[in-house]
């Protein structure tokens, strides 16, 4: 995690260099009020401790404040979002007594960061979080610890809510799963509840009621096109891909194609309106791929391979599930990586 520390007083930035040192796997960054960094050789809060937070909202994956709870609640207040995208913040008191997870617990991992500054620091860790001090099944951690989207945000709390109440929701996955599933969460063969989780790439799959879809993070999309092809066109054959195979595009993780086509404008604007990654090969790295592809002369002869769609969608994500869908000018393959969930 990129984790940005702020401390407004002597102890605090004593307390902020000893975790930027301690937190070795992450990449900490510490500030301090002018006053008090200058002494201890910490970059300052500036322009404004405001300003300062915006900035960090947006670029780091966690702030920890040391100081007053009051502090840290009045300066994220205009920032905070969603249970998405918001960066987990914490609260330190500057003796270092008490570490308390304020924001993002589960999908931002403030709760097991507040664990993590509490082993370094003594400090007693404050979860306030209803599924932790129960004991119970956590969906959004789940999801993070699995890599998968979390569709409907309000079945989730739903879940959360039921679960804390003593209650059972369903369960199932369209992928191998491994672990112990706790045991209140009910398998798809025996009686349905109304209220149900299910892993699966496809936004479509709903045996419940009230369907929450977790989807794995699993496609990789391999792409093709002549140079300059709009991105809404690329867009529309690659959408039309996925809803032929039944596959939600929250199931991508990634886009690849040949290194010619690294720089391809319509592709890069894709990849980055749907956050995926985007990985070329060379037409070397491509001849190694394995499996049976659909041969095209004329792309051999631009490219030196006869194949770049499905070749590279293979080598980014594993086992093509879709051969070449060719129109306009595009390309579209799609391949599945082997994937399990883990309880």
């Amino acid at each position: 995690m990129k984790i940005a520390i702020a401390s407004f007083t002597r102890n605090g930035c004593a307390w902020n260099r000893k975790l930027c040192a301690a937190l070795k796997k992450h990449s900490c960054e510490g500030y301090a009020l002018e006053k008090y960094g200058k002494e201890a050789g910490i970059p300052a809060i500036a322009p404004s401790l405001p300003a300062w937070t915006e900035r960090m909202f947006q670029k780091m994956d966690a702030i920890l404040f040391i100081g007053a709870c009051g502090i840290a609640v009045r300066s994220i207040a205009p920032y905070v979002k969603s249970k998405k995208t918001d960066p987990a913040v914490l609260c330190m008191d500057e003796q270092g007594k008490f570490v308390i997870s304020l924001l993002s617990g589960h999908i931002g991992g403030a709760n097991e960061l507040t664990e993590e500054v509490a082993a370094v620091t003594g400090a007693v860790p404050v979860i306030t979080t209803a599924t932790d001090v129960n004991h119970k099944f956590a969906v959004d951690v789940f999801a993070v610890k699995n890599h998968c989207e979390i569709c409907e945000m309000e079945l989730a709390k739903e879940a959360a809510a039921l679960l804390v109440d003593g209650k059972t929701v369903g369960f199932c996955s369209r992928f191998p799963v491994d672990g112990t599933k706790p045991e209140e969460l009910i398998p798809e063969e025996a009686a349905k509840p109304s209220m149900g989780i299910c892993i699966t790439t496809s936004e479509e799959d709903s045996p419940y009621e009230r369907t929450l879809h977790l989807i794995p993070k699993v496609i990789a999309v391999g792409i093709g096109c002549k140079k300059n092809t709009p991105a809404g066109r690329i867009e529309e054959k690659v959408l039309a891909a996925l809803a032929a195979a039944g596959i939600s595009p929250k199931a991508v993780r990634q886009a690849a194609s040949i290194d010619l086509k690294a720089q391809e404008p319509g592709i890069l604007q894709l990849v980055e309106k749907y956050g995926w990654q985007y990985r070329t090969f060379s037409a070397e790295e491509l001849e190694t791929a394995e499996g049976e592809f659909t041969p095209s002369p004329f792309v051999k002869k631009i490219t030196g391979i006869d194949n770049v769609c499905e070749r590279s969608a293979v080598l980014a994500g594993g086992r093509l599930i879709k051969k070449k869908k060719a129109a306009d000018g595009v390309t579209v393959a799609l391949a599945a990586a082997d994937w399990r969930a883990v309880f």
